[in-house]
């Protein structure tokens, strides 16, 4: 059985988590404040849930979940992932991680920034310009007329591949954004960040299937 790793578990990551199990995944849970304060979410997700350290969960991860503050990336150096396939779902907020210089200049994207903490994982950013609240309501099987697709961008192969496969079992389409550098078109304040999927008072959101996807990617602009 395929185990995902969550290095952070708030609204995303415990979504993410959900999904996952109901595809057939194991999920190894971490933040902050230690596993103990995770007893009722893994409770909630049932016997294929388990929680650890962040060390621990990045260690069990068959592929791994970053869902942090950027403001946390340097924290993320020391732990297991090198060889890992790691999902970034961060969005920079300015107002809560502090100014960065390259992260405000443009010269990088928040994506490239936590590969230099990571330089030996795969990472691939995906989930990051979806509500929480979409991203559980709108999963649907392959095959579905109303499948709804979500972008993904990374520079290793082999690691999209994964992060595709892993987001078709989940209940969604792929759409390939490029490379990390690439990935600002991602970002928050872009056209394929939240309107796509509909408007954050519905909760159910509304399916955007992969040309729509493309069209935002395409208007994206600096």
């Amino acid at each position: 059985m395929t185990t995902v790793g969550f290095i952070g578990s708030g609204n995303i990551g415990t979504t993410v988590a959900r999904l996952a199990i109901e595809a057939g995944y194991k999920v190894v849970l971490s933040n902050s404040r230690g596993p103990e304060t995770l007893a009722d979410t893994v409770a909630e997700l049932g016997p294929r849930a388990s929680a650890a350290t962040s060390k621990e969960a990045a260690a069990a991860g068959d592929i791994v979940v970053v869902t942090v503050p950027v403001k946390a990336f340097p924290d993320l150096s020391g732990l297991p992932l090198a060889g890992k396939t790691v999902i970034d779902t961060c969005n920079y907020n300015a107002e809560r991680d502090g100014h960065i210089a390259d992260l405000d200049s443009g010269s990088l994207t928040s994506s490239e920034l936590l590969r230099r903490y990571l330089p030996d994982a795969g990472v691939v950013k995906a989930f990051n310009n979806i509500f929480f609240k979409h991203l559980l309501s709108l999963a649907r099987p392959a095959g579905a007329a109303d499948r709804s697709y979500l972008p993904i961008a990374g520079d290793s192969a082999t690691a999209k591949a994964a992060v595709t496969e892993f987001l078709e079992a989940i209940g969604y389409g792929v759409v390939d954004a490029g490379s990390l550098a690439d990935s600002w078109r991602l970002a928050t304040g872009t056209p394929v960040w939240g309107p796509p999927y509909g408007q954050y008072s519905d909760e159910k959101g509304q399916p955007a299937d992969e040309a729509t996807i493309r069209a935002a990617l395409a208007a994206a602009v600096r």
